[in-house]
Order: structure tokens, then C-alpha cells, then sequence
């Protein structure tokens, strides 16, 4: 890293994969951005340790799609409360367990995790949606991703919205909330 000065280290290999570089990024001040869709209490605790030294973005989603729908989620929980609400997440067959991305929707509703409707169908990159059902109407806010060219997509968005970021620990809420809040 002396030779060739990186700005920041994006991460969509595994969850152990932090452990490798994390400490040393943090020492050289690298920012690190994290996609990774499940991590365990402890790596969590592991990468908040690591943004008091600098700049740690983490999001198991790092579409831009996928973090839009779950803050208008959010926004449309907190007009209707009393709204029954359903996920539905769809991958490729051979995707193991359910959605970190569908798990992390779930958790910011308030909706159980084992009430979560999983299909695994052939390749589909992925899909999520969230369903609001009111009396004589619902709301469906949808999200796909059809190619896997959205992560990258997802990955410069956040480059380029944390370059001028302090030290800290940043979610995807963090970058989209300014721009629903700036005139």
C-alpha cells in the first residue's frame, strides 16, 4: 500500500474477508467499503472498532435501488403503522438461506425474519419487494437487479459520496438522507 496509495478498500468477498486487511486499512487511514450481506455480531463490533479510526461504510445491499426502496419502506411504515406488510425475495437456485438484503428490509419494519417468502428459480440476480396492504388497496415497491453490473454501480455511488466522510461508521441512510433533505 506504500508503493501504490489506495483511497479505499471495496469488499464483496466474504464475511472473514475483513479480518485479512481491516486493521491495517484503518492504520493507513483507507476507507473501506463493505458489501457484504451477512456478517455476525462480533465482525460488526470488528468493523465499528475499525471506523473510529477511519472512514467504514457497510451495507449487505450496495444497490442504490435496493437502499431507495427500503427508506421509502421506511417512510411509508411510519405514515401507515397499522398496514399489514409482506417480503418477498427472489435469487439464483442455488442461493443458500435467506436474503441478507431481504433480512436487513425485515428488521428496519419490524417484520419477523421467518415471515420473510423466499423463491430460488433459476438465475435471478435478485429481486425484493415489499408489499403494504391497506383496506380495498396495497402498495408494492419492487427492486431488481438484472445484471450484476448494479453492485458496481451501487459501490462508485458510495465512493464518491464518502470521499470528503470523517472517520465513522457509515449505512447507505447515511448518504441517501441528504439528498431528500438539501433544498
Amino acid at each position: 500500500m506504500d508503493t501504490h496509495p489506495v483511497d479505499f478498500i471495496i469488499d464483496f468477498s466474504s464475511e472473514s474477508g475483513i479480518y485479512l486487511y481491516g486493521e491495517e486499512a484503518s492504520k493507513r487511514q483507507v476507507k473501506i467499503i463493505s458489501a457484504i450481506s451477512h456478517y455476525n455480531k462480533e465482525t460488526i463490533q470488528f468493523i465499528k472498532r475499525l471506523s473510529r479510526i477511519t472512514t467504514v461504510f457497510w451495507s449487505p445491499n450496495i444497490t442504490l435501488g435496493v437502499n431507495y426502496l427500503l427508506l421509502a419502506s421506511k417512510t411509508l411504515k411510519k405514515i401507515a403503522p397499522w398496514a399489514d406488510i409482506e417480503i418477498i425475495e427472489e435469487h439464483f437456485k442455488l442461493k443458500k438461506g435467506v436474503s441478507g438484503t431481504a433480512l436487513k428490509i425485515a428488521d428496519r419494519l419490524n417484520v419477523k425474519s421467518s415471515e420473510i417468502n423466499s423463491i430460488r428459480a433459476g438465475g435471478i440476480v435478485g429481486k425484493h419487494e415489499v408489499i403494504f396492504g391497506f383496506p380495498y388497496q396495497t402498495i408494492r415497491l419492487v427492486h431488481e437487479s438484472i445484471s450484476r453490473e448494479a453492485f458496481g454501480n451501487g459501490v462508485i455511488f458510495v465512493a464518491t459520496n464518502l470521499m470528503d466522510k470523517d472517520k465513522g461508521f457509515y449505512k447507505f441512510e447515511d448518504i441517501l438522507l441528504p439528498f431528500f433533505t438539501e433544498q
